[in-house]
């Protein structure tokens, strides 16, 4: 890991395919990432999934690579809140997928902190630090929901 990107991986005892409905799902995600509403999800190339993450912000990410089950990639300007995230403005966030039996191996890799103008008031909750300690969180989340049976 350098200070431009941040790499962290968890195995959750779910098949690939549960855990790829909880990352990728409007009902799930605002509950592992955001503030349990709904998120709007337009999952292709292109789209935008809009997260909240609270006082931190509304963020309007755009979904760069999508290959399920297995791979979603989308760039978040956790800095800007409220705008879009644009190659200039935000970190590229890449979720791999692995099965391993009945498990799977989930990575995160979030880069381009190094190139990123962060404002000042906005380091403490968009900076490599903050994101550093926020997604052992946030992962714990998300195995949290997968590892629950189906609804």
């Amino acid at each position: 890991m350098t200070a431009d990107q941040i790499e962290q991986e968890i195995v959750i005892d779910a098949p690939v395919e549960r855990v790829w409905a909880v990352l990728t799902e409007p009902g799930y995600i605002g509950k592992w990432f955001g503030q349990g509403d709904p998120t709007p999800v337009d999952l292709r190339p292109g789209g935008f999934m809009h997260l909240d993450h609270g006082e931190n912000g509304k963020f309007a990410c755009r979904i760069e690579k999508v290959d399920p089950p297995h791979l979603l990639a989308y760039r978040w300007a956790s800095a800007y809140p409220g705008e879009e995230a644009t190659d200039d403005n935000s970190t590229l966030v890449e979720f791999t997928l692995t099965p391993d039996g009945a498990t799977t191996r989930l990575r995160v890799v979030e880069s381009g902190f190094a190139s990123l103008s962060i404002p000042p008031e906005r380091v403490a909750s968009a900076g490599y630090d903050s994101h550093l300690l926020g997604w052992p969180e946030v992962l714990g989340n998300l195995r949290r929901y997968a590892e629950q049976p189906a609804a």
